[in-house]
């Protein structure tokens, strides 16, 4: 058999079960699978990996690990990594955190010497559905029977059972810390910052069957499930921080301005003319924009960046979003890492002005991000880039599971309404938590 093989398999009517079932297989090692329109990837059993913190590269191929001190940009330094690992044509997946902005807005000081940056991994087996059927690369025959019997298994196995989270507790002082950022902000200091709360799960997380449950009750643009290095993620994104087709043209998706979905078609159309008729909401997300128009500039070829969709809504879950799509033509002397380090992290989910904004969001939020805020990221060997919002996402490691969510806090944000918006965005993923 081939180390490519595409199938038309007929049986495949729920994407998301099969994906879920092949990572909860536990056969194929760490894994990232990564859902885009048309196409859902399994990507597993990493031949390499590249793996940056504040101090040390660590590069990883075929068993072998070399470690260095490095120094630049986080993107310039993960960028020169991949080029020198023989990829043969191979896509790289991982992610990358938070903090991996702190050296482009002069944010270094607020890091801890052993705060992971990024992990991205070079995997030997793909496996991916979509209008095409079933397409496995890289398994052996037996792999691929494997695979066919766990994907067709998938499909007529029920929906998890749920173990619901509790949202609405809060140690960490949420309303106060907004109630500060409110008097920073209108002290002029910036003009807005995304503050967020983290929610500690007291069990452990089925983060497979998770996934699976929460695909079923959302509308994301993009979706992950992932186990690499420590860390296990789902989550469905409601944006991209930036992506870089074929043709280089370069695309962000600010997403600014929040109210509930999901509630019945009145309340629903309701909540929307409160969205697009709301002066917070609406300078919230003209700021953002103007934001990622400026970034997209930066990095495009002079006359190509344009505003498309301007203020569309967008449901995402439990959730509807005022959105906006920018795009430029990637200058000739640009690469895709150039463009992320630029449009990361998310205007919708660091501040504005970002430098300021990145600063209040390491003050007053007080514990590492990490994965949440930062991205899930695909590359291909042309250069082409897709880097994924993380949010609405669940999170484990050995010290346990959690989950997060933020609002965008403005001069006129009240407290207890961005209290309110972060438990419609936790809505999108905590009833859906299933209990290992």
């Amino acid at each position: 058999m081939s180390t490519t093989e595409r199938l038309r398999l007929e049986y495949v009517t729920d994407p998301a079960a099969a994906m879920s079932r092949l990572a909860a297989a536990g056969l194929f090692g760490e894994y990232v699978m990564y859902e885009r329109p048309g196409e859902w990837v399994f990507a597993a059993d990493p031949l390499g990996s590249v793996e940056l913190d504040v101090h040390e590269l660590r590069m990883v191929w075929e068993g072998q690990t070399t470690t260095s001190a490095w120094e630049g940009s986080p993107a310039s330094v993960i960028d020169r990594a991949l080029a020198t690992l023989p990829l043969d044509e191979r896509q790289a997946y991982g992610w990358i955190g938070f903090e991996f902005c702190a050296w482009a807005l002069d944010a270094t000081a607020h890091l801890h010497p052993r705060t992971a940056l990024a992990h991205l991994m070079i995997p030997r087996i793909e496996v991916a559905l979509g209008e095409f059927g079933v397409r496995i690369s890289g398994a052996t025959p037996a792999e691929t029977c494997d695979i066919h019997d766990l994907i067709a298994a998938s499909q007529e196995s029920e929906l998890p059972q749920p173990h619901p989270a509790d949202i609405h507790l809060d140690p960490t002082g949420y309303r106060d810390r907004v109630t500060e950022a409110i008097g920073e902000i209108r002290s002029g200091r910036y003009q807005k910052v995304i503050l967020s709360r983290k929610v500690d799960l007291p069990f452990v997380v089925d983060v497979p069957a998770t996934y699976r449950l929460g695909r079923a009750n959302n509308t994301p643009a993009r979706s992950f499930l992932l186990r690499l290095g420590g860390l296990e993620a789902a989550g469905f994104s409601p944006e991209l921080v930036a992506s870089v087709d074929e043709d280089r043209v370069v695309t962000t998706e600010p997403l600014a301005g929040t109210r509930a979905f999901g509630r019945g078609h009145d309340l629903d159309m309701a909540a929307r003319a409160d969205l697009i008729t709301d002066p917070k909401e609406i300078v919230e997300h003209a700021i953002s924009v103007q934001t990622s128009f400026s970034e997209i500039a930066a990095v495009a070829a002079p006359g190509t960046s344009a505003v498309s969709d301007f203020m569309a809504v967008r449901e995402r879950g439990s959730v509807q979003h005022l959105a906006s799509t920018v795009r430029g033509r990637l200058a000739a002397d640009r690469s895709s890492w150039d463009a992320l380090e630029m449009l990361f992290p998310s205007v919708t989910a660091s501040g504005i002005p970002k430098r300021e904004g990145v600063d209040s969001v390491f003050r007053l939020d007080g514990a590492p991000r990490g994965l949440y805020a930062g991205a899930v990221v695909t590359i291909s060997p042309t250069g082409a880039m897709e880097a994924t919002l993380v949010l609405r996402a669940v999170y484990q490691n050995a010290e346990g599971a959690w989950l997060r969510a933020g609002a965008g806090i403005v001069g006129q944000s009240v407290p207890e309404r961005e209290f309110e918006e972060t438990c419609e965005k936790l809505g999108s993923v905590a009833p859906y938590v299933v209990k290992a």
